[in-house]
């Protein structure tokens, strides 16, 4: 009688382990609309330096539950769908709101840019849910969302910096250029430019030689010029993606191993195909002499 209750024991501790490993990349996800919320209330307070730095904080956390539920092997639907809807506050929300109390807010139809921004954020999300999400992929369709709120959101942080207030940027129509960055943004979440995704580290080819120097680069930039940092490389990794993409478009070429755009269409033309063919059935062995096993009571059924 002992035997079983060590086997039931055993699989019991297994089961608590795994939901501990399960809940583990949602915590991040929920972390991440931690700071979305608080980035909301901070900008409503004025605290624009640390709305910024929630939303930041938020892109943090958004890197790590995806990469946590990798590692893990904990990947879920349920995730995915979750992220997206945090990643629409967090990213799409907040961003718009610090945008809205910190730089515009001069006019009555200034708030039409925090909607439009808002609603590029959720439609980019929810066809990234379609497309790419839960695949391996080296190219992003569209902007990343992180990517766009988190330029919005530093910007206050740049704009304070000494290189913004004693130089020629300083004397720039700041108010109009956000503007027009702002729908510039919405629409490159909308649309089908390729931004690379995460860079590859190594040194056996010039890809992952560069990847290297950018991740050595964004971490001495992090960790020593913060405020001076985070927009002027968020604004370039922007026009990166947007000129390799005119620039592949002319040579009429796409990048290497980014996956195809498909639509909602397409997918349920796979599945349907996917059900339509036909399954192979194994062919059961008899045992030797003839006849068949029938199995003995207590395997192979629903009761123990």
């Amino acid at each position: 009688m002992q035997q079983p209750d060590r086997i039931r024991s055993r699989h019991s501790g297994r089961g608590r382990a795994r939901r501990g490993v399960v809940i583990l990349p949602n915590g991040f996800t929920l972390a991440n609309l931690f700071f979305g919320v608080f980035a909301i209330v901070a900008a409503s307070r004025r605290e624009f330096d640390t709305a910024g730095l929630y939303v930041v904080l938020g892109g943090i956390c958004d890197a790590l539950d995806g990469r946590v539920a990798r590692a893990t092997g904990t990947g879920s639907r349920f995730g995915s769908e979750l992220d997206s809807l945090v990643d629409a506050i967090s990213f799409g929300l907040a961003p718009a709101m610090i945008m809205y109390f910190a730089v515009l807010n001069l006019n009555g139809w200034d708030w039409m840019f925090a909607f439009l921004f808002t609603a590029c954020a959720v439609i980019r999300l929810a066809r990234f849910n379609v497309e790419q999400a839960g695949r391996a992929k080296k190219y992003f369709h569209g902007l990343p969302s992180p990517a766009a709120g988190m330029t919005l959101a530093t910007y206050y942080w740049f704009s304070q910096t000494p290189l913004y207030n004693q130089t020629i940027l300083g004397d720039l129509n700041w108010t109009v250029g956000m503007r027009g960055l702002m729908l510039t943004l919405a629409f490159l979440m909308i649309s089908n430019v390729s931004y690379p995704a995460v860079p590859t580290v190594g040194f056996r080819k010039l890809s992952e030689i560069l990847g290297t120097l950018v991740v050595i680069a964004t971490f001495l930039g992090v960790l020593f010029l913060r405020k001076e940092f985070y927009f002027p490389a968020l604004v370039l990794y922007v026009l990166y993606g947007l000129a390799k993409t005119v620039l592949f478009g002319l040579l009429d070429k796409r990048p290497r191993r980014d996956s195809p755009v498909i639509s909602d269409d397409d997918e349920i033309a796979e599945e349907a195909m996917e059900q339509q063919r036909p399954t192979r059935r194994r062919r059961r062995r008899r045992p030797p002499g003839g006849g068949d096993r029938s199995p003995s009571p207590g395997m192979g059924g629903d009761g123990l």
